[in-house]
């Protein structure tokens, strides 16, 4: 339930310009998640959420990114945990994950990819990624299969 929560978190905070973590907790239970505010401030310590100034004077919450290279940690722990399969078609990646987290995955994959893909389509379960070629696609799968297997990976 965490790592769904905090995947869901990572999601609204790239869509929204959460304010407040009682803002985060109204979407977060729009959502079904049925969160404390004391949870929300566990998980924003833990998945290292900053604020940020917006373009109007605002604030909002963002994740840091240490390196534009660089996937932060909690992506590819959520990645790992939630893909259960990886195939290609010619230029066409289609990865199946845990119910309900097709979206966190996306955004995973989104930060993850350094213009390998060329788009993306997210479901409840199934994300299907375009690459340029069938080359760049086998590529890319053998990224993602050295992510998941734990190995020194180069994003």
């Amino acid at each position: 339930m965490k790592i769904a929560r905090q995947a869901k978190i990572l999601e609204i905070i790239e869509k929204n310009a959460v304010e407040t973590q009682e803002e985060l907790a109204v979407k977060l239970k729009e959502e079904g998640f049925n969160v404390t505010q004391a949870t929300i401030s566990r998980d924003i310590r833990e998945m290292k959420l900053t604020k940020i100034s917006t373009e109007v004077g605002k604030q909002k919450y963002s994740s840091i990114k240490e390196n534009g290279a660089e996937v932060s940690e909690r992506l590819i722990r959520v990645f790992k945990e939630a893909v259960i399969k990886l195939d290609y078609s010619q230029n066409i990646i289609v990865i199946k994950t845990l119910n309900g987290m097709g979206m966190a995955v996306a955004v995973a994959i989104d930060n993850m990819q350094g213009g390998d893909i060329l788009g993306s389509i997210a479901g409840d379960d199934t994300i299907f990624c375009v690459t340029r070629d069938n080359e760049q696609a086998i590529d890319f799968i053998q990224k993602l299969n050295r992510i998941i297997n734990d190995r020194q990976i180069e994003v």
